[in-house]
């Protein structure tokens, strides 16, 4: 999935300090973005410097910049810049805000200076405090050092996370499985402290549906059997196949008809009543297409899959798994399973991915994948609350190696698991989680800020760590 996000490019100037040192500035910060690839709407039709600096430029900015649709704002600090103007201007866009200045050179040989950036930074940053305004900041660097195009990236990546948690729409496949009270959700709730929309659908309108699409034989499921032929050995019958197939393209088009971003399916066991299969490879063919599908229709699973998924840019799936068992020899090693929703592009170099049937179930109907993933560096996060508070429980593993399993599975690493087992266990939190490659705790971390009502949770004591990355240290 790619992603865009656009940025509104607001840089700023305060009247006592260099008026040419700011433009040379707001050009050379400019050509840096164009480098990195950034898409931006500037304000050089607002006024004739392009740089926010009076009372008038309020209005008109605001109004490009929504008429642009921006999804977040950059402050520049080409000078010592206007903090009651910048602020004025946030309160309007209500979207995420980044400050940044460059750093001053020495003073000149007279002992005047041109800029200020430092400080007028020091000063904007109050001022948002009283207006009530999250902020992101880079450390006042130059636009050649590290820390820029590292706090940037970031800060993209951040805005994107806001962005899709603001619309996300789950679409519900059927209740919770009777017995799964720990798949309980307040869907109210979630609807008036963060506005997500449930989108529920009957367990009947969804089977009907792929009655009639294996009826209509539909192009979609002709697309994915040869798919499916062409990257998964098969271990189970062709009409098991295209049943299988023609539930992925059900699930995909009620999401994309209702506007959903995101799946929870009752997985068992009424779907195996009618349909007598499983909809694991549904799920992971869906989530590879950069439509997460959760499980055990577990609503807050699916949040979690949305805001990983953004964090990481689409650069690679998430993975809905279950804490299953702790590794037989590594204390702090863990077993991350379930029984086949896993993307096939993560399966481990060397191996291919099975269509087979679960070894949990006594019907074993056909439907699961079964496949390790591959390792390296990881994040693992939980999006869950009850009692009117709510979490995101997050860090970093790491994969290894570890004893054959069933289904979809990687064994994972962490600095202390009885740490973290106590934080699974005393709640929020619950058996499940969602896993992606990379280290996207920074970028969830930071997003937290501006999602209210929604407190980041770190499962190591890495807070000083993280807040030191964004230093650039």
């Amino acid at each position: 999935m790619n992603y865009k996000i656009i940025l509104g490019f607001a840089p700023t100037r305060r009247f006592i300090f260099s008026k040419e040192d700011a433009h040379k500035f707001k050009k050379l910060t400019m050509t840096k973005l164009k480098e990195l690839k950034v898409d931006y709407v500037d304000i050089d039709d607002i006024n004739e410097e392009g740089l926010l600096h009076q009372e008038d430029d309020i209005l008109k900015t605001v109004e490009k910049f929504k008429r642009k649709k921006i999804d977040a704002v950059f402050f520049p600090h080409c000078n010592f810049g206007t903090e009651d103007i910048i602020c004025k201007v946030a309160k309007e866009l209500n979207v995420p805000v980044l400050l940044w200045g460059p750093r001053d050179e020495s003073p000149l040989s007279d002992g005047s200076r041109l800029r200020d950036s430092q400080c007028g930074l020091f000063a904007t940053g109050k001022v948002l405090r009283r207006f009530n305004i999250p902020f992101t900041y880079i450390q006042n660097c130059r636009l050649e050092d590290e820390a820029f195009e590292r706090g940037i990236k970031n800060f993209i990546a951040v805005s994107n996370v806001v962005k899709e948690f603001k619309k996300i729409r789950i679409l519900q496949i059927s209740t919770r499985p009777a017995d799964f009270w720990t798949m309980m959700c307040n869907e109210g709730e979630l609807l008036e402290k963060f506005g997500i929309q449930i989108r529920p659908i009957t367990m009947s309108e969804f089977t009907n549906r792929i009655f009639k699409l294996e009826k209509e034989d539909h192009p979609e499921i002709q697309k994915t059997i040869e798919y499916l032929k062409a990257n998964v050995e098969i271990c189970v019958p062709d009409n098991d196949v295209k049943r299988i197939a023609a539930l992925k393209t059900a699930m995909k088009l009620f999401s994309k008809e209702l506007g959903c971003n995101a799946a929870a399916i009752q997985c068992w066991s009424s779907l195996q009543d009618v349909l007598k299969i499983m909809p694991c490879m549904g799920n992971a063919l869906l989530t590879d297409e950069g439509i997460p599908v959760v499980c055990e229709t577990d609503i807050h699973g699916a949040i979690t899959s949305v805001m990983a998924q953004a964090a990481g840019m689409g650069k690679t799936p998430i993975f809905f798994a279950d804490w299953t068992v702790r590794h037989p020899t590594n204390d702090n090693g863990e077993l991350l399973q379930h029984c086949g929703p896993w993307p096939i592009s993560l399966t481990k170099e060397g191996i291919k991915a099975k269509l087979g049937r679960p070894f949990v179930f006594e019907e074993h109907c056909a439907g699961s994948v079964h496949s390790e993933i591959k390792g390296g560096l990881m994040t693992i996060c939980r999006f869950d609350g009850d009692n009117g508070k709510y979490f995101l429980l997050l860090g970093n593993a790491k994969g290894i190696e570890g004893p054959f399993n069933q289904g979809t599975f990687v064994w994972i690493e962490v600095d202390n698991w009885v740490r973290l087992e106590e934080k699974i266990v005393t709640g929020p939190y619950v058996h499940h989680c969602v896993g992606i490659h990379g280290d996207i705790v920074p970028v969830l971390y930071e997003a937290c800020k501006y999602i209210p009502n929604l407190n980041p949770d770190l499962y190591d004591p890495i807070e000083d760590k993280i807040k030191a990355w964004f230093r650039g240290e």
